[in-house]
């Protein structure tokens, strides 16, 4: 877990979940911006950054497991879960153990920029060589165009990425399994990835409200239209807080 902006008098926690091949500093404006009434804890995957000696957890459901033994701590406060993209759905399936486990649900879950778990395509992403990859990461946005122009560079961050891939798209759905807090979904108007039906579709996904913000941009949307999204988030979140003991 990364705290970029201590709040310790926040009423919520809100845990942020990077997209594939992201890492927790993603979130660093997200935390300032949410600062001091919610509290973010980024999570920071292995097999990247300051944990790039580590081997990638190599499915969905492997790493909601490890977030949530680490997450068991941060339970004296109300947790909210937001996840970009492959982020969506580890939100999801922790979500789902909480529940599993006992604990209290989340107070919300955020999902940005991705499908609703039970909406697949075939994309196989995960076999293309090292061009084809690079140059899906270059349609998609979200990377430092320097970075992939540099062979060192990817040489080091590529095996997460692939490794990233793979998690996501062998990943299934377990048909019946429903959430019992709210869901809010993001997304962007021009997602490649991502369709309107696609998103709408998270609201099977729960037994509580759920709503779909369609916002101007592609699959990474949520640089430039972090203000939007920011004042979603804390209108919700402060309903969260006050509704909890």
């Amino acid at each position: 877990m990364r705290r970029f902006e201590r709040a310790p008098d926040a009423r919520v926690r809100l845990v942020c979940l990077p997209h594939a091949g992201g890492s927790a500093s993603f979130f660093f404006p997200l935390a300032k911006a949410l600062a001091p009434e919610v509290e973010v804890l980024a999570v920071q995957y292995p097999g990247r950054q300051d944990r790039r000696h580590e081997p990638p957890v190599g499915s969905i459901g492997g790493l909601a497991a490890e977030i949530l033994a680490v997450l068991r701590p941060f339970g004296d406060r109300p947790l909210a879960l937001f996840g970009h993209s492959m982020g969506a759905l580890i939100g999801y399936e922790i979500a789902l153990r909480m529940s599993d486990a006992g604990l209290p649900a989340p107070v919300h879950l955020f999902a940005s920029g991705r499908r609703a778990p039970s909406r697949y395509r075939d994309d196989d992403v995960r076999g293309a060589s090292d061009e084809r990859l690079v140059s899906e990461l270059r349609k998609l946005g979200g990377s430092d165009a320097a970075m992939l122009a540099d062979p060192e560079l990817l040489a080091m961050i590529l095996p997460a990425i692939r490794s990233d891939y793979r998690a996501v798209e062998s990943y299934r759905h377990e048909p019946g399994r429903r959430l019992a807090c709210p869901v809010t979904a993001f997304t962007g108007d021009r997602d490649p990835r991502v369709s309107v039906d696609e998103a709408r579709a998270w609201a099977e996904h729960t037994t509580g409200p759920a709503d779909l913000h369609v916002l101007p941009g592609g699959h990474f949307f949520l640089v430039d239209q972090a203000a939007p999204m920011v004042a979603t988030m804390t209108e919700k979140l402060a309903g969260a807080a006050l509704s909890r003991p």
